[in-house]
């Protein structure tokens, strides 16, 4: 066995199987599940998908959202345990680009 066919054996467990199907552009919420102390608790992150990148377990995409007047970038990793849900509030209408960067220059993104 190749070294490269164990390492998809071992990643496969991992793997969630619920991933929702969203693309560059469209408008997401990310149910973070939080640790605080003994309590865990789930936050809600809202904003546009502006990059998706890698395959796998190394998969992850990036979130650009505007709070009080800045641009605040998130990555988040797609399989990881303390991603509980990704749900897409608003599809994109069409996207020409792959990575969505200039949207940091915008005033009003939402």
């Amino acid at each position: 066995m190749k070294a490269k066919e164990a390492m998809d054996l071992v990643e496969k467990k991992h793997l969630k199987k619920d991933v929702p199907d969203f693309e560059v552009g469209d408008q997401v919420k990310v149910y973070q599940k939080v640790v605080e102390g003994e309590k865990t608790r789930t936050q809600i992150y809202e904003g546009i998908v502006i990059r998706r990148k890698g395959n796998g377990i190394r998969a992850n995409f990036s979130v650009l959202r505007q709070i009080r007047g800045d641009m605040v970038e998130k990555i988040f990793p797609l399989h990881s345990p303390t991603v509980e849900k990704v749900v897409v509030t608003k599809p994109a209408k069409k996207v020409r680009r792959s990575r969505l960067y200039y949207l940091f220059k915008k005033k009003e993104i939402i």
